[in-house]
């Protein structure tokens, strides 16, 4: 017999992958090829499918990694809408199909960068609280730690990634000394509660001091279980 069996490895492994890492596979892409065609390390690429944005230097070099990586996916409009989880229109009936075109904030969404947080200006409800923000150091000056109270790293790392949107210097990311936080907090040694209290009303949740708390004002978030999108 004349026959012949190739051995095809795969491309990925297939249990837990996130929307992008099936748009590639869909493609029949390697990680490989697809950082090569977008012009990004392999490295980058792993961290935009596993939602580690927090991993760039900067906000701008996770949003030009994704808008290059969607494109050496080709992703287009409709696409795009389904990653970001948002509602897709009806498919239009034409026989020439519209320009593929990468929807940047679609993208964004779905690697929950939220980059509108850094857009809108936090001020105070009055002037004494606007003044006192005013004083503060600028967020990249401020050194964070996140870490997993609740088991779920991926939620952790979606804290992360929003932390850092913010502009703040993501230091370490890792597990917390147990799983029983029951919610996300900012955490804060003695005299740095103005600190803790600006990012933990950015993020929308409480701010605690830190139990024996010592040494500068570097802020500790432990995230507890996932509220739902808009935590």
């Amino acid at each position: 017999m004349n026959s012949r069996m190739e051995l095809v490895q795969p491309l990925e492994p297939v249990g837990g992958e996130s929307r992008l890492a099936r748009a590639r596979l869909h493609r029949q892409l390697t990680l490989d090829e697809t950082a090569r065609r977008a012009g990004i390390s392999v490295e980058q690429a792993r961290w935009l499918e596993e939602g580690r944005v927090y991993r760039f230097p900067s906000p701008d070099d996770a949003l030009l990694s994704a808008l290059l990586y969607g494109s050496a996916l080709g992703i287009d409009n409709r696409e795009a809408r389904e990653l970001a989880g948002l509602p897709v229109p009806p498919a239009p009936v034409e026989r020439n199909p519209l320009p593929r075109l990468v929807v940047l904030g679609a993208i964004l969404i779905a690697l929950t960068l939220l980059t509108v947080l850094v857009l809108i200006p936090h001020t105070g409800s009055d002037g004494k609280k606007t003044q006192s923000a005013a004083i503060l150091p600028p967020p990249w000056r401020v050194d964070v730690v996140v870490l997993n109270g609740s088991g779920d790293i991926s939620y952790t790392r979606q804290v992360a990634s929003r932390v850092q949107a913010l502009g703040y210097t993501i230091k370490h990311v890792g597990r917390a000394d147990s799983f029983s936080y029951p919610q996300t907090s900012v955490y804060f040694p003695p005299k740095c509660e103005n600190l803790a209290v600006r990012l933990a009303k950015q993020l929308g949740v409480a701010a605690r001091p830190l139990p024996g708390g010592t040494g500068p004002c570097k802020l500790w978030v432990i995230a507890g279980p996932a509220r739902g999108p808009g935590e």
